[in-house]
């Protein structure tokens, strides 16, 4: 494969920023020496939500009336050289001084930017440049937009924050306003990509908002690409509370319209220890429930990988999501090259 292989992962959080994290390796712009003929090279694009309202971001977005940067920062932060001194300093939080307490620098620069050009994709792309980052990244839409949650008693509860402390069962998700346009940019690359990742991450408010962003879930279902669902380790409390595997792909589905989404669920095998799941049965979470044939029966394959980092949390290996993402990209260049 002479040119590099196209991944674009959807989503928000510390999901997305763990996948792009591992995945930069594989960038052929932190690579001086030239890459050996076996070995794969890829060009990343994230598309990220914008609907937190919470901290930072949240004062941020009411003050200046500006897109959450947080997710954006945090992608841009996991795209960056690790060594890198600007990287640190866009994930400096100040810890004191009145009205700077609980801001990130990376958010306030953002902000700043913003302002300056006019433009909230405009300024992520001068953060992106001033940082290198390895990849693009795009908001899933430039419009001020918030989050709706239906809940299973059909209380609607707004806002991401209060959706993410509800302790009930989410019915559906949907934006306010409802009917938002993409980012041309992120159309394009779902259009060129090779690979579609979503999630890891919050179902509800990390990968299914940006399936609700007129045009995005068309893209997907039109683009050549192999599509794939990291499923999450652990269910969130109130928002995936008793969800399998095939629950998450099942609500993917739901909210994405009709047709057929996904071609990939990838899944963790990992073992972890009963003090780990003691730790969070206190905070009623618990390992999602892995229901290969019920995954099957939605249309899709199911990859089985040991995805689990080491640790005192529970989180996916950086690692080892971008060496499943990488081999799933190099099938989706085979399969767009049979299709050409």
């Amino acid at each position: 494969m002479t040119e590099p292989l196209r991944v674009v992962s959807i989503g928000g959080g510390n999901g997305l920023s763990a996948l792009l994290n591992g995945l930069k390796k594989y960038s052929r712009l932190f690579r001086s020496d030239p890459p050996r003929a076996d070995e794969p090279r890829v060009d990343i694009t994230a598309i990220v939500t914008v609907t937190d309202d919470g901290g930072s971001s949240g004062r941020l977005r009411r003050e200046f009336d500006v897109l959450p940067p947080g997710d954006i920062r945090n992608c841009m932060v996991a795209l960056s050289e690790d060594e890198a001194l600007l990287a640190k300093l866009f994930q400096y939080r100040f810890r004191a001084g009145h009205g700077l307490k609980g801001h990130s620098f990376g958010n306030l620069f953002l902000t700043a930017l913003t302002d300056i050009t006019g433009d909230f994709p405009d300024a992520v792309r001068k953060s992106a440049e001033v940082l290198n980052i390895a990849g693009n990244i795009f908001p899933s839409t430039a419009a001020n937009v918030s989050l709706e949650a239906v809940l299973e008693d059909g209380t609607v509860v707004s806002g991401e924050t209060r959706i993410s402390r509800s302790r009930k069962r989410i019915r559906r998700i949907r934006l306010k306003p409802p009917r938002v346009r993409p980012l041309r940019e992120a159309l394009e690359a779902i259009r060129a990509a090779d690979l579609i990742t979503l999630g890891p991450g919050s179902l509800y408010t990390s990968v299914v908002p940006n399936l609700l962003v007129s045009g995005i879930p068309a893209a997907i279902r039109e683009s050549r690409a192999l599509k794939a669902y990291f499923v999450n380790l652990m269910s969130q409390p109130g928002e995936t509370t008793s969800f399998t595997a095939s629950d998450h792909v099942r609500a993917i589905g739901d909210h994405a319209g009709g047709g057929k989404l996904l071609d990939y669920a990838v899944v963790s095998t990992s073992r972890i220890s009963p003090a780990l799941r003691l730790r969070y049965a206190e905070q009623n979470a618990a390992p999602v429930e892995n229901d290969f044939d019920a995954i099957e029966a939605l249309g899709l394959a199911v990859l089985k990988a040991n995805l689990l980092r080491k640790g005192p949390k529970v989180r996916h290996n950086s690692a080892a999501l971008a060496d499943v993402a990488v081999q799933l990209a190099i099938e989706g260049r085979l399969r767009r090259q049979l299709r050409h």
